[in-house]
C-alpha cells in the first residue's frame, strides 16, 4: 500500500465482486517494495515491450524526444496523452523503455473485462505485467470507487518509482479527427493536484484498434505510419497551488489537452511532410 489513504477501494463499504477484490489485492501486494515489485519491474521492462517494440518500429516516427526530463529512479512521472487506440500508451512506454525509462508502469483501466472476467487478470498479466491498474468504473453507483482509486495512483507517484499514463479524455475518441478531442475529464487533474511529479505531455496518431490488423501491417511494414511526438513537462503555472476542487482540476485536464493539442498540430506538420 501506498501511504495512508483517506479512502480505501477495498474499505469504502461500495460493492466489489470477489474477483474485483481478489485482484485489487494481488496487484496492491505487488506494488509493495521487495522481491515482487523488483520482478515485475524487470518483466515490464523486457518481455512487457520487446514485443510492442518488434511490430511497431518499421511504423514509428518519434519527434521530441529531446524534450523530454532526465530519468530520476526514485521519482516519478506521469504523462498525458489523447487516445485514438486501445494501444496509445504501450507503444510510448514500449519507445520510453527502450531509451531509459527505470520506473515501474501503471495505467488506470476500465474494470469492465479486465476486473470482471476471470479472462481479465490473465490478459492484464501477459500483456503488461500488471501494469493495468487501478480499476476504472462505469456504474454511477460506484463512483467513488473511482476518486479512491485515482487518488491511490497519486499517493504512488508521490512515493516515487513509477511512470503513470493517462487519458485527459477519459475515453477514447472514435471518430476520424485525430486532432479534436473529447472534453478534458477532471479525474487526470486531481492525480496530478495531488501528485505533484513532473507531468509529460505526448500525441499519438496512426495507431489501428484491431490487434491482429495492428500487429500484421507492423510486422510487413504495410500498416499506417505512426507518429509520437513528445512535449515539455508541463507548466501548470498557479494552477498547482489553487484549492483542491473539481473546478481546479478541469482546469488542469484542460491544460493538458492543451498542450496535446499543439503537439498535435507539430504531428500534422511531420505527417504532411514525410507522406
Amino acid at each position: 500500500m501506498p501511504d495512508q489513504l483517506e479512502h480505501d477501494l477495498l474499505a469504502m463499504g461500495v460493492p466489489l465482486t470477489r474477483l474485483e477484490r481478489a485482484q485489487i489485492r494481488m496487484i496492491r501486494a505487488s506494488l509493495r517494495p521487495g522481491a515482487v515489485d523488483r520482478g515485475i519491474r524487470v518483466l515490464q521492462k523486457s518481455v512487457g515491450q520487446w514485443w510492442i517494440r518488434a511490430v511497431t518500429a518499421k511504423l514509428l516516427h518519434v519527434h521530441g524526444a529531446e524534450r523530454l526530463p532526465p530519468w530520476d529512479p526514485s521519482g516519478s512521472v506521469l504523462c498525458v496523452a489523447n487516445h485514438r487506440s486501445f494501444y496509445d500508451l504501450y507503444v510510448v512506454t514500449a519507445y520510453l523503455v527502450a531509451h531509459g525509462l527505470p520506473h515501474r508502469i501503471l495505467f488506470p483501466v476500465k474494470s469492465t473485462f479486465f476486473y470482471d472476467t476471470p479472462l481479465g487478470p490473465l490478459v492484464n498479466g501477459a500483456m503488461s505485467f500488471f501494469a493495468m491498474y487501478p480499476p476504472i468504473f462505469r456504474d454511477r453507483k460506484r463512483a467513488a470507487l473511482n476518486l479512491a482509486g485515482l487518488d491511490e495512483l497519486a499517493a504512488l507517484l508521490r512515493r516515487g518509482g513509477f511512470f503513470v499514463g493517462i487519458h485527459p479524455e477519459g475515453t477514447r475518441k472514435k471518430d476520424d479527427d485525430p486532432y479534436t478531442f473529447l472534453p478534458a475529464q477532471s479525474g487526470v487533474g486531481r492525480v496530478i493536484h495531488k501528485a505533484r511529479v513532473p507531468v509529460v505531455p505526448v500525441f499519438v496518431n496512426g495507431l489501428v484498434n484491431g490487434f491482429g490488423d495492428q500487429v500484421r501491417g507492423g510486422v510487413l511494414g504495410n500498416g499506417p505510419p505512426i507518429h509520437v511526438v513528445f512535449g515539455e513537462p508541463i507548466d501548470f503555472g498557479a494552477l498547482l497551488s489553487a484549492p483542491e476542487s473539481p473546478r481546479t482540476y478541469k482546469k488542469i485536464s484542460e491544460t493538458c489537452l492543451e498542450v496535446i493539442g499543439q503537439l498535435g498540430q507539430e504531428e500534422k506538420a511531420y505527417r504532411a511532410a514525410t507522406s
